[in-house]
């Protein structure tokens, strides 16, 4: 027992002590959250506006001749989107994230840069999807009860569609976001020192892989709990401001 303690001991001091290595797995958390915390906005972005073209285009272009120059706009739009969703969805985000860093920046080599773009555009076609399906679940009553009091479609969506379906798909996003901030670990693939990175580093150089790799796990774990957490307490908050 006392080996066992002893070995455990100099597996710790080499993991995190020496050569202040827990300085290194700080440094792969910070990437990580960057990475996903500006995926995440490029997903909400990008994901609502497919969602609102093509929730457009089903609700008032979808079944019928287009007369007018938006209508063909509408479908050309839709189109360009569900080829966007086919591709993104259809292949693995580590292919997505190796393409966009050894062809489409291959000049550059800025992997964080190329990581947040390809985690943002593959969350953003996951995004889309759910928001859609946020808006198609309003009553179509509230569209013609807003254009009854003078509002055009534009301000509909904006002020009183958009708030509801966000509120309803509230849950699915912030299972997104939680599959985001886990699909990051594999940003190591185009050299980004991000956690899971650090992780393998440190066993690749102290030849332990308990430490290191259990530290990673814990920590995501932790992080997912946290934001569990804090989407629990935000549902919560805006099913009470419902009654």
């Amino acid at each position: 027992m006392q080996e066992l303690f002893s070995s455990l001991k100099e597996q710790f001091i080499s993991t995190f002590i020496v050569e202040d290595r827990w300085l290194q797995l700080v440094e792969g958390l910070g990437t990580t959250l960057l990475i996903t915390f500006f995926a995440l906005l490029i997903g909400l972005v990008v994901g609502s506006l497919i969602a609102i073209i093509r929730s457009t285009y089903e609700m008032n272009v979808k079944g019928r001749k287009a007369g007018r120059v938006s209508d063909y706009i509408i479908k050309v739009l839709n189109v360009i989107c569900n080829i966007y969703l086919t591709i993104i969805r259809g292949t693995p985000v580590v292919v997505q994230l190796m393409i966009m860093y050894f062809i489409i920046f291959a000049s550059s080599r800025n992997g964080v840069f190329a990581a947040i773009l390809s985690f943002g555009i593959n969350s953003g076609a996951y995004v889309a999807e759910i928001i859609r399906s946020g808006i198609m679940s309003i009553d179509k009553g509230q569209f013609e009860a807003s254009r009854s009091l003078g509002f055009d479609y534009k301000r509909t969506m904006a002020l009183i569609i958009l708030p509801q379906a966000l509120k309803n798909v509230l849950p699915a996003l912030g299972n997104e976001f939680i599959v985001l901030l886990k699909e990051t670990s594999v940003a190591g693939y185009v050299a980004v020192q991000d956690l899971t990175y650090i992780g393998n580093l440190i066993r690749s150089r102290t030849y332990e892989a308990f430490f290191p790799l259990i530290t990673v796990a814990v920590i995501y774990l932790v992080l997912v709990l946290i934001f569990t957490f804090l989407l629990g307490k935000l549902e919560r908050r805006l099913r009470n401001s419902d009654h």
